[in-house]
């Protein structure tokens, strides 16, 4: 949600797929990427290989992502200053990211924003992904703040709807889904196309 990465995810899952024989790609197989990466695997090539494949397979497709990415890690316009803002008001910051935890490690200290998180929930801390809501509930009990009073930012529907199931609303960001991809989730207060054009005044109203 901070960045603008799904591009380089399904670049480094069509680069793993040609390599394990597979054929889908594009929109077919960004349509089949969401859970973690084993979860993934076994959904494009059934369940035919042990743990350690998996999640050596894993970590492959992880390794092709950051040679992708890193060279061009962005934070989305305007998140910088909405941190601050927040920060300024005494409102504690957790992440909680279905990636996994030396990825957002890596773009964390890359963008220069640790500082900024109260806590940081990533695929390593917990056992469900979403839409499970286990890591928002995770996220919310690091940072002392009953699910009812947090606010998700989100960019993809299984989160949103990962927020639904944790009680929480959410504020969707555009960059990788229309808003019409995300009905009919009703926890939605508002689609923003990044930080920038935030009205901070909205936020808990």
């Amino acid at each position: 949600t901070l960045i603008v990465n799904m591009q380089y995810h399904l670049l480094a899952w069509e680069r793993l797929v040609k390599e394990m024989g597979g054929q889908l790609s594009g929109e077919e197989l960004f349509r089949e990427l969401y859970g973690k990466n084993e979860k993934v695997i076994v959904r494009l090539f059934g369940n035919n290989f042990s743990a350690e494949k998996l999640l050596e397979l894993s970590h492959l497709k992880e390794r092709y992502y950051r040679e992708m990415y890193l060279p061009n890690v962005a934070l989305i316009a305007g998140a910088k200053s909405f941190f601050e803002l927040l920060i300024t008001e005494n409102i504690p910051i957790a992440i909680a990211t279905a990636s996994m935890k030396m990825n957002v490690d890596l773009i964390v200290d890359a963008l220069e924003i640790r500082e900024y998180f109260n806590a940081i929930i990533t695929a390593d801390d917990v056992t469900f992904s979403k839409p499970n809501p286990e890591s928002f509930l995770k996220a919310a009990a690091a940072i002392g703040v009953s699910p009812e009073n947090c606010l998700v930012f989100e960019d993809v529907p299984k989160g949103v709807q990962s927020a639904a199931n944790a009680g929480m609303q959410a504020v969707v960001l555009t960059t990788s889904h229309t808003p019409q991809e995300f009905e009919p989730s009703r926890n939605i207060k508002f689609f923003i196309p990044d930080f920038q054009t935030l009205n901070t005044r909205s936020l808990f109203n």
